[in-house]
């Protein structure tokens, strides 16, 4: 007998301008409280960089080509109990164009000094993840997680290339 697994495919493309980069101060009623970049849901069937490059527009006003993203990596985290495999496919972004929204929906817009971002208030796996964008190559970071403990049971994080 086969157990049937679900995945969810997600995006993150950070936005760099020189030594900054542009991130969401989401509030408590969104969940994920704290700075974090943008991204969310890849939806069906569009491929993810044509995810990564909606969901930035979406929530930040700002428009990237697909070619112009600069894939960093993958953070999957699989929770066992439930069969689900939630994979984040993670971008940098140097080339875009377009205005702030000035209402966004999923938080207030802030341009922070890089070296500066990782003082500010984030969950804890945005925070682990966020120096890796800026490191050379990709990254591959997979948790396998206890719903029942609330705590990871594996957790590896590889440098590539």
């Amino acid at each position: 007998m086969s157990i049937k697994n679900e995945c969810g495919l997600y995006t993150m493309c950070l936005v760099q301008d020189e030594n900054k980069i542009l991130l969401l101060n989401r509030p408590d009623k969104l969940g994920f409280p704290g700075y974090i970049g943008p991204g969310g849901k890849v939806d069906f069937p569009e491929s993810l960089t044509e995810g990564a490059v909606r969901e930035l527009r979406e929530e930040t006003g700002l428009s990237a080509k697909p070619e112009d993203l600069i894939f960093k990596g993958i953070d999957e985290y699989v929770v066992p109990k439930t069969n689900y495999r939630y994979m984040v496919f993670n971008y940098l972004v140097k080339n875009f164009e377009g205005e702030l929204l000035s209402n966004p929906p999923e938080g207030e817009l802030h341009w922070v000094d890089i070296d500066e971002a990782i003082k500010l208030p984030m969950q804890s796996w945005f925070k682990r993840r966020l120096p890796l964008f800026f490191e050379k190559g990709t990254f591959e970071i997979s948790v396998v997680w206890d719903e029942d403990s609330k705590s990871s049971i594996e957790d590896k994080l590889r440098l590539l290339g």
